[in-house]
């Protein structure tokens, strides 16, 4: 038995018809070469024989004392949480992703441990997939990218590889180093004693923050994001789309700019997000706001938490790519600087603080004029070489987030050896014909390129 953390408990409070708490992913893979055209059905039949769960697919939720808990479930049926199943015809990505939309729609039933991984045939050029959606309570995205990558090889040749639900066990990093909103708040909450000493750093900070605000326009925006249709309430259906890039493509425009790769995809983001919007009649005079994870770390280590959130102007309200991608790098700039000298304590507090407004919003919906942001940029590492699963070569992997209430878009990529893979989450009703964000992303991208002479 072992209590949910505040945070975790967050995600069972917030989890409602409407708004599922669940993250997932799409993987994409190849058939080995000497694979039978049979080769999923037989992996499958391989699969089921993992009949040993481990933690935490194990774990399902229960209530001691009025309090959350997790306990192991002893009649877990694994025909349940494993599911085979095949595509329509004519099997193109279109039906896997309109496959992945509805699955993601659905809540988890919290008497079972909650996640399911869906195997999935049908698709066409000696392809399969797998969709694996997990409550976020149960582990984070980027603890979930870790047990993803843990179950693939870069050998080829390498076979009897078990599913995420047989890994074996680890323990969870309660540090955190996944970047979250609702962890900076919880860890402010869960750990108020160690954190007396960050007050006066965080005060003078978060006052300076507010002194610029009260002198730069633009910095003024970040603290009151425009209201857009992107922050209305939503149902409970979903939209999911996807797309990959080269990430040579990328860095190239990197190198032209003189900015960081994380400042090219969020200014794709802002292109994409800009043209969509138009093409609704419903882009906001002023400039959108985004909330970034940032990493800030700058040594080699792998502890501890180093990773800020950034509210980051997106300059919506510039008609040039180019002068876009400049602004955001100099935002993202700043915002860097303002941490630079901060302990990791101190920055998870500040993050707590700034974004305690939108917090409150998104619980209650008691604060309608004070939209701290509008939308989602996050970007979640992945392996930087060749992948492959049983001896099938992994071709992509795509995030599947959480849309919420007044939050209705989520745009999370991630990178995988020489692409970086962008999954959008949305609400199919208040933002139609989402797919089409991904041709704007493209655009984004190419204009870049065009103005740099690329």
């Amino acid at each position: 038995m072992k209590p949910l953390s505040p945070t975790d408990q967050l995600f069972l409070w917030l989890e409602k018809r409407q708004q599922p708490m669940h993250v997932g992913g799409l993987q994409l893979f190849s058939f080995p070469e000497d694979a039978p055209d049979d080769y999923v059905a037989r992996l499958a039949d391989q699969l089921r024989e993992h009949t040993l769960v481990t933690p935490p697919f194990n774990q399902r939720l229960s209530y001691r004392l009025g309090q959350p808990v997790w306990v192991e479930d002893e009649h877990l049926d694994l025909e349940h949480h494993f599911r085979f199943e095949a595509l329509p015809t004519p099997g193109r990505v279109r039906e896997l992703l309109t496959f992945v939309s509805a699955e993601h729609s659905h809540l988890m039933d919290r008497e079972r441990p909650m996640w399911e991984v869906h195997l999935i045939e049908g698709l066409g050029e000696r392809q399969f997939a797998l969709y694996t959606k997990v409550h976020h309570s149960l582990v984070d995205g980027v603890s979930a990218m870790r047990m993803v990558t843990g179950t693939l090889s870069e050998d080829p040749e390498q076979r009897g590889m078990p599913p995420i639900w047989a890994l074996p066990p680890r323990v969870r990093d309660e540090s955190g180093e996944g970047p979250s909103m609702w962890r900076s708040i919880g860890h402010l909450l869960g750990e108020s004693g160690k954190q007396l000493g960050t007050i006066p750093t965080v005060a003078r900070e978060l006052l300076r923050t507010i002194n610029e605000a009260r002198k730069d326009p633009a910095y003024h925006s970040i603290f009151h994001a425009p209201r857009s249709v992107l922050n209305q309430r939503i149902t409970g259906s979903r939209r999911f789309a996807a797309q990959s890039f080269c990430l040579k493509r990328i860095k190239a425009v990197c190198q032209a700019y003189g900015t960081t790769v994380n400042d090219v995809v969020t200014a794709m983001c802002a292109t994409a997000l800009r043209g969509y919007l138009m093409n609704q009649e419903a882009l906001p005079t002023k400039p959108l706001i985004a909330m970034v994870p940032v990493s800030l770390r700058r040594d080699d280590s792998s502890g501890g938490n180093q990773v800020g959130v950034i509210l980051a102007n997106l300059h919506t309200d510039e008609p040039d790519s180019a002068e876009r991608l400049r602004k955001i790098h100099q935002g993202m700039q700043e915002a860097k600087d303002r941490y630079a000298h901060m302990s990791p304590e101190e920055i998870i507090n500040y993050t707590a603080l700034t974004l305690a407004p939108a917090a409150f919003h998104l619980l209650t919906g008691m604060a309608p004029n004070w939209q701290t942001f509008n939308v989602v940029i996050s970007n979640v590492p992945g392996p930087r070489e060749t992948r492959y699963w049983n001896g099938a070569k992994m071709e992509g992997m795509y995030p599947v987030s959480i849309a919420m209430d007044r939050l209705a878009l989520n745009m999370t990529l991630t990178s995988y050896n020489d692409q970086v893979e962008f999954g959008l989450i949305g609400c199919r009703r208040t933002l139609p014909s989402l797919q089409r964000m991904l041709d704007y992303l493209d655009e984004g991208l190419a204009e870049l390129e065009a103005a740099a002479g690329l």
